[in-house]
């Protein structure tokens, strides 16, 4: 078997050729050797320069990971994943979540209110199921404990100074 011919010269490469020797010959004029990597100017590039790592890719990252790897350096996984389940209560607690609502969350305690104090005995006694629910969804013991409320009351109290005593039954007559 022969080995292949060489491809025929035609007008198009043979423009290509002078321009690919042109711009080594021009390389090589500036101190540069063709097919090794440009030199960095640092200072000019935002985020370069002293002071700043050198970065290693310039590839586009996939943003999910970039937000992951944010959460993780700065400790904010607890916190995030805690607020998917506010915004997915519904979701997560099933046909409950009509008649209570999550409020806060500090400390790892997670604290739930309910409509009515009968809703709040029925989620009081759903407390384990909803605890092994929230560690599946977000991880074992991120909330360490969950506090069920019932409906506030209105707040008799008005301004900075409190008597003792019966309140405002008294005025009931």
């Amino acid at each position: 078997m022969a080995p292949p011919s060489p491809p025929v010269p035609t007008p198009a490469t043979d423009a290509a050729a002078a321009a690919l020797g042109r711009a080594r010959e021009a390389a090589r004029s500036k101190g540069l050797h063709p097919g090794s990597p440009r030199p960095r100017r640092r200072g000019i590039i935002p985020g370069t320069g002293p002071g700043f790592p050198e970065q290693r890719s310039r590839d586009p990252q996939m943003m999910g990971d970039q937000l992951s790897r944010l959460m993780a350096e700065h400790g904010w996984n607890a916190p995030v994943s805690v607020g998917s389940v506010m915004g997915r209560w519904r979701e997560i607690v099933g046909d409950v979540a009509d008649h209570a609502t999550p409020e806060t969350f500090t400390d790892g305690k997670l604290v739930v209110r309910a409509d009515s104090t009968a809703w709040a005995t029925q989620l009081g006694l759903l407390v384990p199921q909803l605890q092994r629910r929230m560690d599946e969804e977000i991880g074992e013991g991120v909330i360490a404990e969950i506090v069920v409320l019932g409906p506030g009351a209105p707040s008799w109290i008005r301004g900075p100074r409190v008597v003792p005593g019966r309140g405002p039954r008294d005025t009931y007559g």
